[in-house]
């Protein structure tokens, strides 16, 4: 069974402070992955306070691309670096994680059709590692570079690895209505488009309501859920024509042990130290 599983940039960074990893919640949904041991899991983070703050100032979107290789740098170099926090921590709870970086696997052409092939990611999961992709730049035709979400990663991965369930952990429990209850199952976008707004201009990666008309079109089973449920709380929210009882990191009975994490140094897991920023020019 293959699993595709999204952690929003919320989740996994402060995103009121640039470049700031939340090291309490990424924690949390760390150590819920290594517990659970999920078989054949692909995960995606998002950029949170690392790619949007260095994307805004160049300029660069999905659509609007760039030629300025310092600021395509700059996008990818800080996603790089939280990518590397992401896998660190994954590999010191006992996680096989492994970075792949859209960047250097795939392209778009010129009419933004995404060109990025999976064989690297789904040999990794036959010989049992966990890949870790993340929103990046990516070159497109014509364009330069443009952005390269991890929404538009994790449909392009489920569909190309034939995914059995894909997740979206975000920081909220689900998808409210517009009473503010999360709402337990979707299965048309008309149900829950003005409690979204209608529009996919939420924010510049598309917002909630893009993430649904994404995981709708997938045909296979899907849940929008908060960091809680990944502890094993029931989460709301689910898309996609087939019904899941629940999408639970957590495996019942498996309390192995992981390897003892050395927490000397605040903040961060004492396995690797930050790689240093390339210098500017």
């Amino acid at each position: 069974m293959t699993t595709v599983l999204k952690l929003g940039g919320s989740v996994v960074t402060d995103k009121e402070t640039p470049e700031t990893v939340d090291d309490d919640a990424l924690d949390r949904v760390v150590d819920s992955i290594a517990d659970a041991d999920v078989p054949e899991l692909v995960l995606v983070h998002g950029a949170g306070s690392f790619g949007h703050h260095h994307a805004d100032k160049h300029g660069v979107t999905p659509t609007e691309g760039s030629h300025d290789a310092d600021g395509v740098w700059a996008i990818h170099d800080s996603m790089r670096r939280l990518n590397d926090e992401v896998v660190g921590r994954l590999q010191d709870a006992g996680v096989s994680a492994l970075p792949v970086h859209p960047l250097s696997a795939g392209a778009r052409d010129a009419d933004a059709t995404l060109s990025l092939p999976t064989a690297s990611t789904a040999t990794m999961l036959s010989e049992g590692f966990v890949p870790v992709l993340h929103g990046d730049v990516i070159a497109q035709s014509g364009a330069g570079a443009t952005i390269i979400s991890g929404d538009e990663l994790v449909t392009h991965l489920a569909r190309a690895l034939d995914a059995d369930r894909v997740g979206l952990c975000s920081t909220v429990p689900g998808v409210y209505d517009e009473s503010g209850e999360v709402v337990p199952r979707i299965t048309r976008f008309e149900d829950v488009a003005n409690a979204l707004g209608g529009s996919d201009s939420t924010d510049v990666t598309g917002g909630m309501a893009a993430k649904i008309r994404a995981l709708l079109d997938l045909g296979a089973p899907a849940s929008v859920f908060g960091p809680d449920a990944s502890r094993g709380s029931s989460p709301g929210g689910r898309s996609g024509p087939s019904s899941r009882a629940d999408f639970q990191l957590t495996s019942p009975g498996r309390p192995a042990p992981r390897p003892t994490r050395d927490r000397s140094v605040p903040g961060r897991r004492g396995r690797r130290p930050p790689r240093p920023t390339r210098p500017r020019r």
